[in-house]
């Protein structure tokens, strides 16, 4: 490659750069989208069943192992990750955050919901960004190909932000920010322009272990180990069946996802507030009860979640979820009259935990 073309790629990944903060983005880094090491851990974990029913983790693994097939067929021999960082901390949160949070998760008949899920749906948020910061690189590299990817595609994410200098693998095996905690979403763009890489950060989590002791099921079973299997995001979000009985007390009152890892990282004192107004808090999610959220008909979940990731459980799984939350709120005529509207839903599955969590209102929890 001619010197002038090292300098006019290094000039445009500049220019990307600053376009990525002018759609929102934060942040924006490099990487020559290498997967060996991961790749491997993948593998391992696969193997280990940590997964769960995330069977798409284990059909997709060997197209995350070679991410040129996102490309076209046409696309040159260079590969590169672009991958770009957007802050979702809600706007208008001052000082304080973390404590107005736990206080939340304190309160038995709160219903939690993970800060991230309280706005838009972020896949459409990054999806429609990405593309528009790979117009823009097209303008300047018409000959270069693209693929724009939020984490419902096969990629590292992790690894290649890592990678490209975003930041370090934290324990909990999210991302870690000295400037940005890890309040945000990561999204790429695959390409074969050869652009510049970044150079990756030093870890900055020492002997700390915050985020493995907070965890309420011990789903970080080591450093950088998580078994999803016990994740509380994982069995409210992911997870299709019963809840196990055994997992049910240690889910509290968590309804939709869990931030408990990040609410005790010490670096999250740093996170950011949205640039975005699509991640504003909807339908007063950060301050609704359990019996509230319980009351509302499939029509409401439909309406009110529209465009939101809450949508993607299902009416079904919500009600499931609340069910599980309401066994384990304070005992009270409200919640037992509450489930005892559901206790014959359609559902088998949502007539199984309602049961439940009349009986645990009824006096059984141990």
């Amino acid at each position: 490659m001619q010197a002038e073309d090292s300098d006019a790629l290094a000039a445009l990944a500049d220019e990307i750069r600053r376009w990525g903060r002018e759609l929102g983005f934060a942040a924006v880094g490099i990487s020559a989208g290498e997967t060996g090491k991961a790749s491997a851990r993948l593998r391992a974990w696969l193997a280990q069943g940590r997964h769960g029913g995330m069977d798409y983790l284990a059909r997709h693994a060997q197209l995350r192992a070679e991410p040129r097939r996102l490309l076209a067929e046409q696309a040159g021999p260079q590969l590169r990750v672009i991958s770009a960082r957007m802050d979702y901390r809600p706007r208008g949160e001052g000082a304080g955050w973390v404590d107005r949070e736990r206080r939340r998760a304190a309160d038995g008949e709160a219903a939690v919901i993970s800060i991230y899920a309280r706005g838009r749906d972020y896949h459409k948020v990054l999806r429609a960004r990405l593309q528009a910061l790979a117009d823009r690189i097209a303008e300047a590299a018409p000959a270069a190909s693209f693929r724009a990817c939020t984490d419902s595609a096969p990629v590292f994410e992790v690894e290649f932000a890592r990678a490209a200098g975003l930041g370090w693998r934290g324990k909990h095996t999210l991302l870690l920010s000295q400037h940005a905690g890890s309040m945000f979403f990561l999204g790429e763009l695959v390409t074969d322009l050869p652009l510049p890489v970044d150079l990756p950060l030093a870890e900055h989590c020492g002997r700390c272990r915050r985020c493995i002791d907070a965890c309420p099921t011990q789903a970080i079973v080591a450093p950088y180990e998580l078994d999803a299997r016990r994740c509380i995001s994982y069995l409210t979000i992911e997870h299709k069946g019963a809840i196990a009985e055994a997992l049910r007390p240690l889910i509290g009152n968590r309804v939709y996802g869990c931030d408990d890892c990040q609410l005790a990282c010490p670096w999250n004192r740093f996170a950011r507030t949205a640039e975005l107004p699509d991640f504003d808090v909807r339908h007063g999610l950060d301050r609704a009860t359990l019996v509230e959220l319980f009351g509302w008909s499939e029509s409401e979940f439909r309406e009110r979640h529209a465009g939101s990731a809450i949508l993607r459980i299902g009416y079904e799984r919500w009600l499931r979820n609340l069910a599980v939350g309401l066994g384990n709120a304070p005992t009270s005529p409200a919640a037992i009259a509450a489930l005892r509207t559901r206790a014959d839903a359609p559902s088998a599955l949502v007539r199984e935990h309602v049961a439940w969590a009349l009986a645990r209102q009824s006096g059984e929890k141990s």
